[in-house]
């Protein structure tokens, strides 16, 4: 089946920090969650793997080519969205530097940017023109791609190409290195190291 798994990337140590386009290196727990997602990639029949250009997703997709004997190709559009000047930075820290600021963010949320940060309808654009891309891709190729990218990319296609809302994609989309199936707009799977370990 032509389908394309959306694979959040393994752990690392920026784990509770706003981390969009900031580039950590995996941790060591993210070292060992990657090598559970490729036994459980091995079923798979992947043609092709697509990743964004940041390191833990980086990193996570060059082990799903080499598994596979693949190239591995970059698209920086497979980004997380961009945090501005919350990069990096907790939520306890984000209120203690502007706590006005921050209940301004969660009252306008999804409106209200990050100071400095991308815009959501901006980037929602971005990754849904990139999916369209490799949606393309897939049927052509008449394989299955693997698209290694971070959580809020695939909150993006789980809420507007499968209908699900912002609590199910988000909690869909909690563990690392969980895969989430789109073989089309109205179909959801998902699998995480948590469900199949």
């Amino acid at each position: 089946m032509r389908e394309l798994l959306f694979i959040r990337h393994a752990e690392t140590d920026m784990a509770g920090a706003f981390c969009g386009h900031s580039d950590p290196e995996l941790n060591a727990r993210g070292r060992i969650q990657l090598g559970e997602l490729i036994d459980r990639l091995r079923v798979e029949e992947i043609g092709a793997v697509y990743t964004s250009d940041l390191r833990r997703a980086h990193a996570t997709g060059m082990a799903i080519a080499k598994e596979f004997d693949l190239k591995c190709h970059v698209r920086s559009a497979l980004r997380e969205i961009n945090f501005g000047q919350w990069e990096g930075i907790t939520w306890e820290k984000i209120e203690g530097r502007d706590e006005a600021y921050a209940r301004r963010w969660i009252a306008e949320y999804p409106r209200l940017p990050a100071p400095g940060g991308e815009r959501l309808n901006d980037f929602e654009r971005r990754v849904l023109d990139e999916v369209k891309l490799l949606s393309l891709q897939a049927d052509a190729a008449d394989c299955s791609i693997a698209v290694v990218t971070h959580a809020g990319v695939i909150r993006t296609v789980l809420c507007a190409l499968h209908g699900c809302s912002e609590d199910h994609a988000w909690e869909q989309t909690r563990s690392y290195c969980c895969v989430v199936r789109h073989p089309g707009a109205a179909y959801c799977s998902v699998q995480s190291a948590e469900v199949r370990s």
